[in-house]
């Protein structure tokens, strides 16, 4: 009983650090952005085959993540610093970017319908989906379930696994049901309560 307990923490533990760096809600709306004027059915498919390369993007990473770290003799804390330092310069690089279309140009036509499934992997999974602060934390928690510890590896590698196919779920849902997320939370014309 005591190992599935700490199954179930370390389960949670990778779901609480994935979930706000995946935000599949957040990440949902730019993919929408970028894919509007798709029909639904292609929407739905785009969303299945994001989902399922995020899965593998992410095992891949929490499978070999470590060893690549030993195998380059980088450290833990100098990938963490340095996954900080992108994220920072991403952020900033959005605070001050121009992202105005220019007049009578959309984001995706018609004819670029085709092209839209040579996107699934970049950029929709990486960086939209699953950006660098994603591999910074799969590679740490893939460093901590390989430490000796109370916790069995094999069991701790199971745990982040299994947090991974759920987020991956929540991805596909989000995805394939963008359109509909942004409908509800679309602005509501204002009523006046009572007068003054």
């Amino acid at each position: 009983m005591t190992s599935v307990s700490l199954f179930a923490k370390l389960f949670g533990l990778a779901f609480s650090a994935l979930l706000p760096v995946i935000n599949p809600l957040g990440s949902a709306l730019v993919f929408l952005g970028l894919v509007s004027s798709a029909p639904p059915p292609v929407i739905r498919d785009l969303a299945r085959q994001i989902a399922i390369s995020t899965t593998l993007f992410l095992i891949a990473i929490e499978l070999v993540g470590t060893a690549l770290l030993a195998f380059f003799g980088i450290s833990l804390p100098v990938v963490q610093v340095g996954g900080g330092l992108v994220l920072a310069s991403m952020g900033w690089s959005l605070l001050n970017k121009d992202v105005s279309m220019p007049h009578g140009q959309s984001e995706v036509g018609e004819t670029s319908m085709g092209s839209l499934e040579e996107k699934i992997f970049y950029p929709f999974t990486f960086p939209v989906t699953a950006g660098p602060g994603t591999i910074v934390v799969m590679l740490t928690l893939s460093a901590h379930a390989s430490t000796k510890g109370a916790l069995p590896s094999s069991l701790a590698h199971a745990g982040i696994l299994l947090a991974i196919l759920v987020l991956s779920v929540l991805v596909y849902l989000c995805y394939a049901h963008a359109s509909k997320i942004t409908a509800r939370m679309s602005p509501q014309p204002r009523t006046e309560s009572c007068a003054s």
